[in-house]
């Protein structure tokens, strides 16, 4: 490989949530701090423990070069690296800049567009498991999660209940879904028929639809991402699309997204409600990040980065369903997170899923509380981390904590 992905890097009182908010109870999901004598192996927050593309390092030092750091407007290049982006990994047609925004963050899109296009105390369908931060979002704008769940069908795989979305949406008078593609945190890759049949119900039911496509560049094996945008015309005219760079290149801390909306009337209430709480202002630094993210070496590195992602999840996934009895996960299709489910091994053993929390984390593997999801006893796991770390871990959870 051209890209060093082993390299252990401390980041240690380098500004990284994942490593300097433990024990802290920040954002209210933060593990404890290990126990005396175990080294702390982050896999809670979703972020990689890799070195970023060096284009974007090159890109950001350029600007720094210059002086001035004053008002500024997005340049054509902005919008130039973003159409070039999605038409060549996911095929988009017929984008151009007028369709594409700014977002600080996908969750100020979601806010925003919650805000827009329901009243509080609206419905709002997702599918469960869910993103965390969905439900953050519904909390803040005092509007009601209803959840439709996905099932594992005979060959384990996550799967749409299509029949419970549409009595939930007509139950509920819901005209607003959230729906997550790539999903997080199951690691589901939609396939076409499934995202045609969930906007067919969708339009049935008159319902507009956040598509939150964050994880879109991060797909494993021969799977392919298809935007929902490019689904039909009925699919441009009802839906808002959310991307960012700061998955797939280790980018968040610099804070920047994008929407992207065809319907020209949905797009300026939303850019029109943005522009007037003055929240979602530019940081010159994250324009240029994405545009170094962007260049021709991010399609490289970004090959080799799934690679790695798909190595570490096969790994992890063939461990825990081998060594942890009790325990199953399903090999992500996406992401590199994975999610699995304790609920045998909790029943067998007697435990709470809190003790197993516990267990974990004292022996410094930092996994993530799975009701957050709005899941019943699962844990989600960050593999975006050194080969090594991650065998660590994995030989650390079968020692101390998955025993027999």
């Amino acid at each position: 490989m051209t890209y060093d992905f082993t390299k252990i890097i401390d980041r240690t009182g380098k500004d990284a949530t994942a490593f300097d908010g433990l024990g802290t109870g920040v954002w209210g999901i933060a593990p404890e701090k290990a126990k005396n004598g175990f080294s702390e192996i982050p896999m809670w927050v979703a972020d990689m423990n890799f070195e970023t593309c060096p284009s974007v390092t090159r890109a950001l030092s350029e600007r720094i070069r210059h002086p001035l750091y004053g008002y500024f407007l997005p340049s054509d290049a902005y919008f130039d690296s973003i159409i070039k982006w999605q038409n060549t990994l996911h095929g988009y047609e017929g984008l151009k800049a007028e369709h594409i925004g700014y977002e600080n963050g996908v969750h100020g899109c979601i806010v925003t567009a919650i805000n827009v296009l329901t009243e509080p105390g609206d419905g709002i369908l997702l599918h469960s498991p869910t993103y965390n931060g969905f439900l953050s979002d519904l909390r803040y704008t005092g509007r009601k999660g209803v959840f439709s769940p996905l099932f594992k069908d005979e060959n384990g795989i996550w799967r749409m209940d299509f029949d419970d979305m549409d009595k939930k949406l007509k139950e509920n008078h819901i005209h607003l879904a959230i729906f997550c593609t790539p999903h997080n945190p199951t690691g589901r890759v939609w396939e076409r028929w499934e995202i045609e049949r969930a906007m067919e119900i969708y339009r049935e039911n008159n319902c507009l639809v956040i598509s939150d496509e964050i994880w879109s560049d991060i797909i494993l094996g021969e799977k392919k991402h298809i935007p929902t945008l490019m689904i039909n015309e009925d699919a441009k005219e009802r839906t808002i699309s959310v991307y960012a760079p700061s998955k797939t290149f280790n980018l968040a801390g610099l804070i920047g997204s994008y929407h992207i909306i065809f319907n020209p009337v949905l797009r300026e209430r939303i850019v029109k409600h943005g522009e007037m709480t003055h929240y979602n202002e530019m940081n010159v630094l994250s324009m240029h990040a994405l545009i170094g993210a962007y260049e021709s070496e991010g399609y490289t590195w970004l090959g080799e980065l799934c690679k790695t992602l798909e190595k570490n999840c096969r790994y992890a996934t063939d461990f825990i369903n081998e060594n942890f009895d009790g325990c199953k996960v399903t090999m992500p299709e996406a992401t590199y997170m994975l999610f699995m489910d304790c609920s045998e091994f909790l029943k067998k053993k007697g435990m709470s899923l809190d003790e197993l929390l516990t267990a974990g984390w004292d022996v410094g593997v930092k996994y993530q509380d799975g009701r957050r999801f709005a899941w019943k006893d699962a844990i989600r796991l960050n593999v975006a981390l050194p080969e090594s770390l991650l065998h660590e871990a994995m030989d650390r959870l079968k020692t101390h904590v998955f025993t027999d």
